[in-house]
């Protein structure tokens, strides 16, 4: 009953929006746009639905005393200035200290913090803070770089600017050389946004 009145007043919302913009909610090509909207809202925000400690599945068997590191994460969030998108690619490199994460599960955690209302910098630090306290590795750093529709399209209309994020912790940020390490290792992708 709750998720029906729920799910009848996001309807609502969007056959407003369509009116406050100037369009005919009834016209023939908007009339099954506050569905299709709705249950893409279902998509775009599922990390809301997700526990990310939950996600955090260990290993100590295959453990090691060198960098894991996974480059080019694609991912595609919402800004919660503009309601509009962003998206690029996240590269995360940590040292394990006893147990490694699956390596999907890195992705996982990119799709929860991705998945909700997000500003960049904030997404950046979540994923790596929550890596040292779930798997208490020696060190975390997580690199994003994203294309932001709201500078493309609105305010500055500038398509080529890349926003480049980071956070270090732990031995990353401590050691010059295991940071240039990283740095070095996604230095060398070519992945044009």
């Amino acid at each position: 009953m709750i998720k029906k009145l729920i799910e009848s007043k996001a309807l609502d919302l969007v056959r407003d929006f369509l009116d406050c913009i100037g369009e005919d909610s009834n016209r023939e090509g908007l009339r099954e746009t506050p569905y299709r909207v709705v249950k893409s809202w279902g998509e775009l925000f599922s990390g809301y639905g997700v526990d990310p400690v939950s996600i955090m599945k260990t290993f100590k068997e295959g453990t090691c005393n060198e960098m894991v590191a996974l480059q080019n994460i694609e991912f595609y969030s919402t800004c919660e200035h503009h309601i509009l998108p962003f998206f690029g690619y996240i590269s995360i490199g940590y040292i394990p200290n006893g147990k490694v994460l699956g390596v999907s599960k890195l992705v996982r955690l990119v799709e929860v913090f991705s998945r909700r209302l997000q500003i960049q910098e904030r997404m950046t630090t979540q994923i790596a803070d929550l890596l040292m306290k779930g798997i208490n590795p020696l060190g975390v750093i997580v690199v994003c770089k994203a294309k932001h529709l709201c500078m493309i399209a609105r305010g500055v209309q500038k398509r080529n600017p890349i926003m480049i994020t980071s956070a270090v912790r732990g031995v990353f940020y401590n050691d010059n050389s295991a940071r240039e390490e990283f740095l070095k290792l996604i230095e060398q992708e070519k992945i044009m946004l």
